[in-house]
């Protein structure tokens, strides 16, 4: 076995390690001590786990908790930076990502004492594990009108990370926004894979995205964790829009980001931290969608200009059709 893969494999748990031991140092506060684990991607994605740990943040601020991060480096990594925070006595660990649905399952049945916290999965019969999940395809209707409305060749794009039931009803939302704004448009469909590594493919991304442009498509939303840096980046180059996810990814790229479907994680994440710090922590399924602003599309001064006040008129009445429940958005 080599010296440099001895290295990738002990270095995650020695920092988690580290880490813990220098934040248990300040247990002997009245504190709470939060724990987080983050996805594929990991802390800087500028996307999915960076609005989970903005949540982590604001919580620190506010409520005065202790808290810990962690990186995964491999798959199995997941269940035992979990376990590992679990075992030291944490009082809220989370799980940023469905692909910890199976680990949170084994260990929050575990340590039925420490409460959990799940983004984008769902565990039953764990009253200590709290599911944060998303009406992603809400989000993904407004943003699919938009492309729509500001699509010249009348073909628009999306891209995917991993092909699951999740990023489906990305994909599902996106195509019906933008039908029923304009139900002649077409829509081209792509996936970086089938296996958690396509949600950090910027290679495969921009290649994808290359040749959805090639067959005329000039707006491309992705749902794709960092594989979407290649998205934004082909959109770029060619002078087309793309439409960025989960975070605001609007500065990334000013100019061609049409906009960006906002999840907001962080808001789960913090009300997750909320109800432990209220003695409220409930288990179960808890939603969030664009009722109470939890999804929504991005303005700000990186895409000022691009979208028309009509367009945004248009967009803004859908979206009220939607939370009235006029407008059934599907989900695949």
């Amino acid at each position: 076995m080599s010296r440099r893969f001895l290295i990738a494999l002990i270095l995650p748990l020695l920092l988690l390690s580290a880490c813990t031991e220098g934040e248990k140092n300040e247990a002997d506060t009245d504190a709470l001590q939060i724990g987080m684990v983050f996805d594929i991607g990991g802390k800087g994605d500028r996307s999915f786990n960076d609005s989970a740990y903005r949540g982590l943040l604001k919580a620190k601020e506010d409520f005065g908790v202790s808290v810990v991060e962690f990186e995964p480096g491999q798959d199995s990594d997941r269940e035992q930076g979990l376990r590992k925070l679990a075992s030291r006595g944490f009082d809220l660990v989370i799980g940023v990502g469905f692909l910890f649905t199976e680990s949170i399952r084994a260990v929050g049945a575990d340590y039925p004492e420490v409460h959990f916290a799940l983004v984008d999965g769902y565990v039953d019969g764990l009253p200590n594990v709290a599911s944060l999940l998303f009406r992603e395809e809400e989000g993904s209707f407004l943003v699919g009108a938009l492309a729509a409305l500001n699509s010249e060749s009348g073909i628009i794009g999306f891209v995917g990370g991993m092909e699951v039931a999740l990023i489906r009803k990305f994909e599902a939302g996106y195509r019906a926004g933008a039908l029923a704004v304009r139900p002649e448009v077409k829509v081209l469909v792509n996936y970086a894979g089938v296996t958690p590594s396509s949600f950090a493919d910027p290679v495969k991304g921009k290649e994808l995205t290359l040749s959805q442009i090639g067959r005329g498509a000039d707006v491309i939303f992705h749902a794709s964790g960092t594989t979407g840096n290649g998205v934004i980046e082909a959109a770029r180059s060619k002078g087309v829009f793309a439409i960025g996810v989960d975070s605001n990814q609007n500065h990334m790229a000013p100019g061609t980001l049409l906009t960006s479907m906002e999840k907001r994680v962080d808001r789960a994440v913090y009300e997750a931290i909320r109800g432990l710090v209220d003695k409220k922590f409930s288990g179960g399924i808890h939603e969030f969608g664009l009722e109470g602003g939890a999804l929504g599309y991005a303005m700000d001064e990186y895409n000022e200009g691009l979208i028309s006040p009509a367009h945004q008129a248009i967009a803004d009445s859908l979206a009220r059709e939607i939370i009235a429940g006029r407008i059934p958005v599907p989900k695949e």
